[in-house]
């Protein structure tokens, strides 16, 4: 079984003076449901690269959890983290896919600001796409509303209020959808097939 290997969010504990590492057990369950053994990556940005190496994984996926720094975060480890796997990732040519903060760290890689919005948090809504639309969750507090003019990226989808909830890369193996994928219970088909689709591609 190919592997997949995933991020993980940092939870302080100032009782023990603790920086954790953890993941919702979930996202190892959706990983596996896709058919890939599932792997977490810590947080040390000086091993990151050599930990790709030896895994040698089909895919990489930025999980949620953790502001960016930038926009109020307390967990600049995290930020390094994702900014070197998708580096990482381009090197590569290995496909990455982000979803809620990793869709956010995608998004301020390649330069695209977010912004704070309202009624985005523990809700259910419609995303469009061209002239198709589905209903997603939804647990975040800032998004993209608008790409820069140089933007390397493609917006797929949107919600009613303008919100950008899914991209991809014009030219990279790098896919970003702001809803939770593991949060779904049973876990949608669309996503299963969306990821097996992204992991199951060379860039030639």
């Amino acid at each position: 079984m190919q592997k997949v290997i995933y991020t993980q969010r940092v939870e302080i504990v100032e009782s023990y003076q603790e920086r954790r590492d953890c993941a919702d057990q979930r996202i190892a369950d959706f990983i596996y449901a896709c058919g890939f053994l599932p792997v977490p990556v810590p947080n040390k940005n000086d091993i990151l690269e050599e930990f790709v190496l030896q895994l040698q994984p089909a895919g990489i996926i930025l999980t949620g959890g953790n502001s960016l720094e930038k926009y109020g975060g307390n967990a600049p480890e995290r930020d390094r983290t994702d900014r070197r796997l998708i580096g990482i990732a381009i090197e590569k040519g290995i496909p990455l896919y982000g979803f809620c903060r990793g869709m956010q760290s995608i998004l301020d890689y390649f330069g695209d600001a977010l912004v704070s919005i309202g009624g985005h948090v523990a809700v259910r809504h419609k995303v469009y796409c061209e002239n198709a639309s589905k209903e997603v969750n939804s647990y975040h507090t800032q998004a993209c509303v608008e790409l820069g003019k140089q933007s390397e990226l493609k917006v797929i989808s949107r919600t009613e209020d303008d919100v950008i909830e899914e991209i991809c890369h014009s030219k990279f193996l790098i896919h970003g959808t702001m809803w939770h994928p593991e949060r779904e219970n049973p876990f949608r088909e669309t996503d299963i097939e969306c990821v097996k689709a992204l992991f199951g591609r060379k860039i030639s």
